[in-house]
């Protein structure tokens, strides 16, 4: 009778971890994954995705050297613009090694330095393999509890998200 309840008991408390841990997300780069987390891009500053402003990030990663990724950045940059700041940020971060180029690039694209940001580090950086950019730059909408909502989402389609003011 003991062994039947120490089972019972066992089993429980299986199923009850089992139960919690569904809600207890992991670090990815996929939908339904928590956005691994940004370490000192500008000035040493943390970039942390979880926020209590109900507002989502859209991290979009880019170089001047892949002219795709660099147009994309451009019309990202345009459509997060017209929306309203209090729904949305973006954070964009060039994979370029030089600061130079970085910065020409920003002001050729009359981008806003705000929402730019430099990796000097490149391909060799800890973000760029994080977020798995070895196959291509991606972007990333992030909800305010730092997890993916969606994964390379273009302009049409952010536009149609509603985030407009």
């Amino acid at each position: 009778m003991k062994v039947k309840t120490y089972v019972l008991a066992g089993t429980v408390v299986l199923l009850y971890i089992s139960a919690a841990s569904k809600d207890v997300k992991s670090e990815g780069v996929f939908p339904g994954d928590l956005a691994p987390g940004i370490e000192s891009l500008r000035n040493g500053r943390d970039f942390s995705f979880r926020n209590h402003s109900n507002r989502y990030t859209l991290l979009n990663f880019w170089a001047t050297y892949d002219a795709e990724s660099r147009a994309r950045n451009i019309r990202l940059s345009n459509e997060v613009s017209k929306m309203s700041s209090d729904k949305i940020a973006l954070c964009s971060v060039s994979m370029d090694e030089s600061p130079f180029v970085f910065s020409e690039t920003i002001r050729i694209d009359k981008l806003d330095e705000a929402t730019q940001f430099h990796e000097a580090e490149g391909k060799n950086s800890k973000l760029y393999h994080r977020y798995n950019l070895k196959k291509g730059f991606s972007n990333f909408l992030i909800n305010e509890k730092g997890v993916i909502v969606a994964k390379n989402i273009t302009p049409d389609e952010l536009a149609k998200v509603g985030l407009k003011e």
